[in-house]
């Protein structure tokens, strides 16, 4: 594997060379990060029936396996600080291999939650973290490119998992489908190889110099508290980000969950049904990288908090319209616009985040974030499944989602408007301020001046 690379104190980030084989690590890992929960449900038909589970047991997988992921955020920021992202990625591929292999051996619903939920989300958030944290260290100037490339990983390879899911359940079940996805999530491994540690001078000080036992025990106690910094409740742009994020994540899942299932209930066969998630991952693939280069631009980018709520609402309203839909064509069309709008969404639900926190303080901020976030991961899915159980019809479960995701949108819009309103206004205050101390300064020099009074030329004096 390639050495580190050893920058100067004071350097900005590369913005390219290697970093763009970090990019296309940090894309399988995010990829399989984000597909495979969704990709999932192509299996829960069958493990339904198999397991005799409702419609809101069978989301809880999905759902245990996204909180977790999330609620790993901490640990995984405070792993990455300490071993950096390579080891930590590598560790999370062999943990989501793993799960889905013993997975495959289930005989009960409690045993899928365990080893898929748990097991895999842990591997997963040790995925995720480390691969964020590891483009803001490579990237500056580049970085929305960055992000939208590498979390474009997530409709690639929905693209792809969506349709070899249901492939490899109709010749081996959802027992081999797992095993098999179990042996193709190692690649993981190869995708953390890439990424090269990035050390300053400084760093690499420090870490040639904590070899005691309790210089080691005085780092973690100090990632610890690093990762889990609640002064950042004090930012006032870091609450509303986080509260119009907390209401997009409680709704954003559950339609790709049940997305099959709501077109088999339409009457669709199930392979045309599968390549629903295919065609939103499609759109997904190009419109990430796409979103990442508009919010790149010169006009975007000091608005890119006002770009993601335009894009939540949208997403949103792509869901409220969903219950009129009852043809193949149209649910098409449906996945095809689902797909713009989640893929705007999350090719800058992180970039948002490092322009309000900035590079130093991203790691911190985007753990706390993620284990907050697990809340509505974890309740989202089976509240929308819980629906379909009491009322037998899928069109509330879209109808609330919509509704949640288009509150929290527009709720995002309104209180960044106020929030940067309140910025210029402290700032034109502090200048006002300023200005009145420099002014004041002038009058008393000038007042001295005069009390001193002229200074007589002692020639003049004398004659």
């Amino acid at each position: 594997m390639p050495a580190a690379v050893v920058m100067d104190k004071a350097a900005l980030p590369l913005d390219g060379g290697w970093g763009w084989m970090v990019v296309l690590g940090a894309h399988i890992s995010i990829g399989f990060a984000y597909a495979t929960p969704k990709a999932l449900s192509i299996f829960f038909k069958e493990i339904q029936g198999d397991l005799m589970s409702s419609y809101s047991d069978i989301a809880w997988i999905s759902s245990i396996m996204l909180a977790v992921m999330y609620a790993g955020g901490p640990v995984s920021s405070a792993l990455v600080n300490r071993y950096g992202s390579r080891p930590i990625v590598m560790l999370g591929g062999l943990m989501c291999g793993m799960s889905m292999v013993t997975a495959s051996f289930g005989s009960s619903i409690v045993y899928l939650y365990l080893c898929i939920g748990v097991i895999g989300g842990c591997g997963l958030a040790l995925n995720l973290n480390a691969s964020l944290t590891i483009i803001s260290k490579y990237f500056h100037a580049r970085r929305p490119l960055a992000n939208g490339l590498a979390m474009a990983g997530s409709p690639v390879f929905l693209c792809f998992l969506a349709p070899l899911n249901q492939f490899l359940l109709e010749r081996f079940g959802w027992r081999g489908s797992l095993l098999i996805l179990g042996a193709l999530m190692l690649n993981c491994c190869v995708a953390g190889a890439l990424m090269r540690p990035v050390l300053t001078p400084t760093q690499k000080k420090l870490k040639e110099q904590t070899n005691g036992s309790t210089t080691i025990k005085d780092c973690h106690i100090k990632n610890v508290k690093q990762f889990l910094d609640f002064t950042f409740f004090k930012d006032r742009g870091f609450v509303i980000y986080l509260i119009g994020n907390i209401m997009f994540i409680f709704g954003a899942y559950a339609p790709i969950v049940f997305l099959s299932a709501y077109a088999v209930s339409q009457g669709v066969d199930e392979y045309y049904a599968a390549y629903l998630l295919s065609i939103m991952g499609f759109v997904d693939m190009f419109i990430r990288p796409g979103t990442g280069l508009i919010a790149n631009s010169k006009w975007i980018r000091p608005r890119v908090q006002y770009f993601f709520s335009f894009a939540m609402v949208f997403n949103g309203i792509c869901h409220l319209l969903c219950p009129l839909i009852t043809s193949y064509p149209l649910l098409v069309v449906y996945a095809v616009f689902f797909g713009v709008g989640f893929g705007m969404v999350f090719a800058l639900i992180f970039e948002c985040l490092m322009d309000l926190m900035g590079n130093q303080r991203f790691p911190s901020a985007v753990g706390l974030v993620t284990i907050i976030e697990c809340v509505p991961m974890l309740l989202g899915p089976p509240a929308a499944g819980l629906l379909v159980d009491i009322y037998g019809d899928y069109k509330y479960l879209f109808l609330m989602c919509g509704g949640v995701i288009v509150t929290g949108g527009m709720f995002l819009f309104i209180m960044n408007m106020y929030h940067y309103h309140m910025l210029r206004t402290s700032a034109d205050t502090e200048e006002t301020r300023q200005n009145s101390t420099v002014d004041q300064g002038q009058a008393n020099v000038s007042e001295v001046e005069m009390q001193a009074g002229p200074e007589t030329d002692p020639s003049e004096t004398k004659a």
